[in-house]
């Protein structure tokens, strides 16, 4: 299984042959001007809610390798208009797919898409993958008490957290989600796209190894085998 990062909170996930990509916000982000929007691939595209930074690449990425986009109810209908292939889900909800078992979790932030309009309620995933690993990318969130409901049910591999602060969870807090979710490998995002949310690399990492956790701050456009 492979993870590439294209900057902010979007990556990509290949697993059983199958394409993943969550929350696609590319061309519009200038830390990831290296990347080629129409080379990225795409099966299924993973959107945790509307705003621009998560969604402003999903329609043409869809548009061009037909993937199909999970998401709330309002996110399908909103795709649906533009004639994309959809799966509609809501909180709570889980489906198998051909990669694995897909479980839409609660996050705490808003949700609206790009013109303003009510995108439903935000989300995380839950992946219980079939090549045997379980993930949680938990969106843009606060941090929350229902995290701990996570490591309820499942035994996470990996866990992919926002770090940057001000519109989601800072360092301090994401360390203690990644207690709550129980997972030992913490994978960073939301950060350092805007002067709202940069960070001190070294000081992050510290904290996580603190705390007896390792966090991994992936170079855009970088690949690694989980």
């Amino acid at each position: 299984m492979k993870v590439t990062f294209y900057g902010h909170s979007c990556f990509g996930i290949e697993t059983s042959g199958i394409h993943l990509l969550f929350d696609p916000f590319v061309s519009h982000n200038e830390l990831a001007s290296g990347i080629k929007v129409d080379d990225i691939p795409a099966d299924f595209i993973l959107a945790s809610h509307g705003h621009w930074d998560h969604v402003a690449d999903l329609v043409p990425i869809a548009q061009r390798t037909g993937a199909t986009v999970v998401g709330v109810w309002e996110i399908h209908a909103w795709a649906e208009k533009q004639e994309l292939k959809t799966h509609p889900m809501n909180t709570g909800g889980s489906w198998d797919f051909d990669f694995g078992k897909l479980t839409l979790v609660n996050a705490v932030h808003t949700s609206s898409f790009p013109d303003g309009s009510y995108a439903g309620n935000p989300v995380g995933f839950v992946l219980d993958l079939k090549e045997g690993k379980t993930m949680y990318y938990a969106g843009d969130t606060a941090l929350h008490m229902d995290m701990q409901l996570i490591a309820r049910r499942y035994k996470l591999d990996y866990a992919f957290l926002p770090i940057g602060g001000n519109f989601t969870m800072d360092v301090q807090d994401a360390v203690l989600a990644a207690e709550f979710v129980n997972c030992k490998h913490i994978i960073g995002m939301h950060y350092d796209t805007f002067g709202y949310i940069k960070i001190e690399h070294d000081a992050a990492q510290k904290q996580f190894a603190d705390a007896g956790r390792k966090l991994t701050l992936m170079d855009i456009g970088s690949t690694m085998e989980l």
